[in-house]
């Protein structure tokens, strides 16, 4: 019998299985993909580390977290710093001097600060949706070129039908500074997530590829369950299906020393049907050393059973059947859920391995 069956061998699983085994529990972690590393999987491609599911920085402004995440790798310097590509013109991004720039010609702070609060436009309160919340902050233009059709594509819906909230993830800076992420520790494991989860994983029963969690829910197989998928699948979906994102890749290798000079570049116009181009080798300096490189176009896509839920759409609708689901599962002894998908949020890297700490520690583990 094991202490813990955990289902899932991304962040959440796996750091729980390393803290529970440091504390000589026996875990069996089951997943249905192939592989561990969840979403964070890397796979070496003509000496390229590919991130399978799209970029993932690891970033965080928890010093407890990155010393963590610093036992099983060491980090390379790399700052997010993408560009949009909007029918032909290029803007960086996140939206800085250089961006207004681009738009406008103002090569100022004060002159950019202007030109914003010429072309914002008043929400009248506190904006109720997305669109409102954009053209609030950076004004029509920048709007209808940067951020409408690239979200609309992202999302599957009309902005002025998603939460104001999303916007608010993408910073508006007085510097020309193109990070995307503000936080003080950011890079990429040198090598690729991969070892980290080779090593959080080492000594527990890995049973990969495998959508076995069914027959063995109700089976005693062990103490207690670690849930990492989908909270409203956990439960039969008793109260309707919450509503997620899902993603489609497609990776190619060209035989070129570089493709597009960025790691990320946004397709922001509606009738590009991918959402942005992915070249892996700008991730990490060592693999200059291949001839190739190897390129990922992301299309975003609606979830359907049978495809990966990659994003949580935490509409007003959903949060509110989310909060039955938390309900219940408050009121399920011997169940941790955890993960993006078990606690139907956008959570990033960190928060994924804080949350598990964090439920390792109310276990006793830590």
């Amino acid at each position: 019998m094991y202490d813990y069956l955990i289902v899932g061998a991304g962040w959440f699983g796996a750091v729980f299985a390393h803290e529970a085994m440091r504390n000589g529990a026996k875990c069996l972690v089951i997943d249905r993909r192939p592989h561990i590393g969840g979403n964070s999987y890397t796979e070496e491609i003509d000496g390229i580390q590919t991130h399978r599911y799209g970029p993932h920085i690891f970033h965080t402004d928890d010093r407890g977290i990155w010393e963590y995440v610093g036992r099983f790798a060491e980090f390379n310097r790399f700052t997010n710093a993408p560009i949009a590509n909007y029918r032909g013109q290029i803007y960086n991004l996140p939206f800085n001097m250089n961006t207004f720039y681009q738009l406008w010609g103002v090569s100022r702070p004060e002159e950019a600060r202007r030109a914003l609060e010429g072309r914002r436009e008043a929400a009248g309160g506190q904006p109720a949706s997305l669109e409102a919340q954009a053209i609030s902050l950076i004004g029509r233009e920048a709007y209808e070129k940067l951020v409408k059709g690239y979200t609309e594509k992202q999302w599957g819906r009309p902005c002025h039908q998603l939460p104001a909230s999303i916007i608010k993830r993408l910073p508006v800076r007085f510097t020309f500074d193109n990070s995307y992420f503000s936080d003080r520790f950011q890079g990429i494991p040198i090598g690729g997530y991969t070892r980290i989860f080779g090593q959080l994983l080492d000594g527990a029963e890995l049973r990969l590829g495998e959508d076995c969690f069914k027959e063995l829910k109700g089976s005693g197989i062990a103490g207690k369950i670690v849930y990492t998928g989908m909270i409203d699948e956990y439960f039969e979906y008793r109260f309707g299906a919450l509503e997620y994102r899902s993603l489609r890749f497609e990776p190619e290798v060209l035989d070129m020393d570089d493709f597009q000079g960025n790691a990320v570049v946004n397709y922001t116009a509606a009738e590009i049907p991918y959402t942005r181009i992915i070249e892996h080798k700008h991730f990490e300096p060592g693999a200059w050393r291949s001839g190739k490189t190897v390129i990922t176009r992301e299309y975003p896509m609606e979830w359907v059973p049978g495809a990966e839920p990659y994003y949580p759409i935490n509409d007003g609708a959903n949060t509110e059947r989310y909060k039955l689901y938390e309900a219940l599962a408050a009121e399920t002894p011997g169940v941790i859920f955890g993960g993006r998908l078990g606690r139907y949020s956008y959570w990033d890297m960190w928060q994924a391995i804080a949350g598990a700490l964090e439920a390792a520690a109310q276990e006793g583990l830590r």
